[in-house]
């Protein structure tokens, strides 16, 4: 009986409503005493049913909470006749109670929309082994999946057959696409860039990346912060209170209604409601605009951050190498460029990409004898002569002379962050290529956007050499710039900052920096992640895009002053009420109740307005997005 109630608590208030509607048309327009009386009185029973329910239900558990308050307040008011006021006094915190629930679920929807960012299909092995295009819940775990070229990997799982690239760069922060052979793990949401594989469903559902993407956000939402922590202990204290507050009024003043009235006034339900209102709303904000927020403790402490530390590759860059610098030695350079071509076109690695996309149309020439050199590079035989194609290490071996420019270019070339592609022709040096990273798109004003914000030190801490790291803090403005630092060198520099009473959020992408992520005061992980970087992260920005952490920052910041907006609204309306009762005579219990429902209303409305926050600048910038820079 009390589920079905509870169950039908909306149709109950649409009830209510409407016969305290038809309650005020029999008196003031049909003059009918009767039915206006009646239809209170049926509108107090059935309105304050669910109100009892719950508030039984929390005293079963030895909880004086806010239904406790009404519901003794609407059976004193029905006791001394005050059919009117017990009716209005259910309806409005029914009401109020569905606003809640109503603005609480629309936040909660936001998270749906993460769905929309993973795999949706998958090709799926057959009994009679053809492969068939199946929605990505029909995988089973150790079904046999086929992921061709350009084709998102729709589970994680193990490789059983074939061999290719995948590009990774929201996973694991490496610079270039990974080799992925028989036996190799890949991870659901990266990208196949070339070949075509097939592999065993070892995740699948919710334990994929975006399934425990999608749980987080749930746990997240249903954490609470410290202010809601002292909040719910003040309110287990302050009902009681007002309760007794109520005993000693009527015991000296003998007046029912005087005594009923402090009880429907001093209901804390605005200064419970305000502050969870807030940050769910946040929450659900962030999840839809690509930007996972842990907990509502992660918005309080995010929100008064001031120093940000970044590792480079795959955070501050794109993980695309190109070609940035070239040097010709040579008198034959279109023949070497031609042989070069020829060479890398029967390589998958990345880089052997950004070199025939540097060169372009030319005219290729049959490849022999190829070798590949360990840790070297190829050595192959085009149109008869002896083609060499790699790095100092090969030249050394092929007997390859450097001469002083060239050795002074590689000197440069190294400094700026390259890795090198030396070509030579029958022992002799013909071209010199540096191929490196991109800074991502628009990072230098997503920077200046955060240091608007407050964010006083952008410090980068990086694996990669000194030089190539000094050019990305010259580039982007960032405070300090170390380069050659280990997992364990990130961490201590953190600890360091951090004795020193910064506040330290640290972005970024990878198992390697799990251990920084989880010592920073808010650990911010790039893209979907590996396991460790988004359990050990309080932030995760989906999809990589380096853009949503200047939103991320201001929303955690326009949460916090919500909620202490929300806050202070609440106290004041229970104070302004308790002064009307005092120095007024217009104060009434409804007027009380009324007051009370349209505080929690305020609040939530206020609350609310988290959902459609958008940064500042954030349109333009859209529009203005600066071309990739190359490091």
């Amino acid at each position: 009986m009390q589920r079905t109630i509870l169950s039908h608590k909306n149709h109950i208030t649409l009830i209510s409503g409407l016969l305290i509607t038809l309650g005020f048309f029999s008196h003031f327009v049909l003059d009918n005493v009767t039915i206006f009386t009646w239809s209170f009185v049926i509108a107090s029973i059935i309105g304050v049913a669910p109100i009892a329910i719950q508030a039984y239900q929390a005293m079963k558990v030895k909880v004086v909470s806010i239904d406790v308050l009404v519901t003794i307040a609407v059976i004193g008011a029905f006791i001394i006749q005050n059919f009117e006021e017990s009716a209005i006094v259910t309806f409005l915190f029914l009401f109020g109670s569905f606003l809640e629930q109503r603005t609480l679920n629309k936040t909660r929807s936001a998270i749906k929309e993460l769905t929309n960012m993973a795999p949706e299909s998958a090709l799926k092995q057959l009994a009679n082994g053809d492969f068939e295009e199946v929605d990505v819940d029909e995988v089973d775990e150790g079904d046999i999946l086929l992921v061709k070229t350009g084709a998102k990997v729709p589970v994680d799982g193990t490789v059983l057959i074939g061999e290719g690239h995948i590009n990774e760069a929201s996973i694991t922060g490496e610079a270039v696409p990974v080799s992925k052979q028989v036996d190799s793990t890949v991870f659901a949401g990266t990208i196949l860039e070339n070949g075509t594989i097939q592999i065993r469903a070892d995740r699948v559902g919710e334990d994929t990346t975006f399934g425990r993407i999608i749980e987080l956000v749930e746990e997240a939402q249903d954490s609470k912060s410290e202010a809601e922590r002292f909040i719910d202990k003040f309110s287990k204290y302050y009902t009681p209170a007002v309760l007794v507050i109520a005993f000693i009024v009527w015991l000296f003043t003998r007046d029912v209604e005087l005594a009923i009235t402090v009880l429907v006034l001093g209901c804390p339900g605005a200064l419970v409601i305000g502050v969870p209102v807030s940050n769910v709303a946040g929450i659900g904000n962030g999840a839809r605009h690509g930007v996972l927020l842990k907990g509502s403790e992660v918005i309080n402490d995010f929100s008064r951050v001031d120093t940000i530390v970044f590792d480079k590759t795959g955070t501050l860059t794109i993980g695309n190498p190109e070609v940035a610098e070239k040097a010709y030695y040579g008198e034959r350079a279109n023949q070497a460029l031609g042989y070069l071509a020829s060479v890398e076109r029967e390589s998958d690695h990345p880089l052997a990409k950004a070199i025939l996309k540097e060169i372009g149309d030319v005219e290729f020439s049959t490849v022999e004898q190829t070798e590949v050199v360990k840790g070297g590079g190829i050595v192959a035989v085009v149109n008869g002569q002896r083609v060499a194609v790699g790095n100092v290490f090969l030249m050394e071996q092929e007997g390859v002379v450097l001469n002083a420019a060239a050795q002074a270019d590689v000197k440069r070339f190294e400094k700026n962050g390259n890795s090198l592609v030396i070509t030579a022709v029958d022992g002799s040096l013909e071209i010199l290529m540096g191929i490196r990273d991109q800074i991502r798109p628009g990072v230098k004003n997503d920077l200046a956007q955060l240091k608007a914000m407050g964010v006083k030190n952008l410090v980068v801490l990086s694996g990669d050499n000194q030089g190539t790291v000094d050019l990305v803090a010259a580039e982007l403005g960032l405070n300090e710039a170390h380069g050659h630092m280990l997992p364990e060198d990130k961490s201590a520099y953190i600890a360091k900052m951090q004795a020193q009473g910064q506040i330290v959020a640290f972005v970024g992408d990878g198992v390697n920096d799990s251990p920084s992520l989880a010592l920073a005061d808010i650990g911010i992980a790039m893209g979907s992640g590996t396991d460790v970087a988004i359990e050990t992260s309080d932030v995760v920005l989906m999809n990589s895009d380096f853009s949503r952490l200047p939103h991320a920052l201001g929303l955690t910041k326009a949460t916090a002053r919500n909620m202490k907006q929300n806050i202070l609204i609440a106290v004041g309306v229970v104070l302004v009420l308790l002064a009307s009762l005092l120095f007024s005579e217009w104060m009434s219990m409804s007027i009380g109740m009324l007051v009370h429902e349209a505080s929690i209303l305020v609040v939530i409305v206020n609350g609310m307005r988290l959902l459609k926050y958008e940064l500042k600048g954030a349109k333009k910038y859209e529009t203005t997005k600066a071309t990739p820079v190359k490091i």
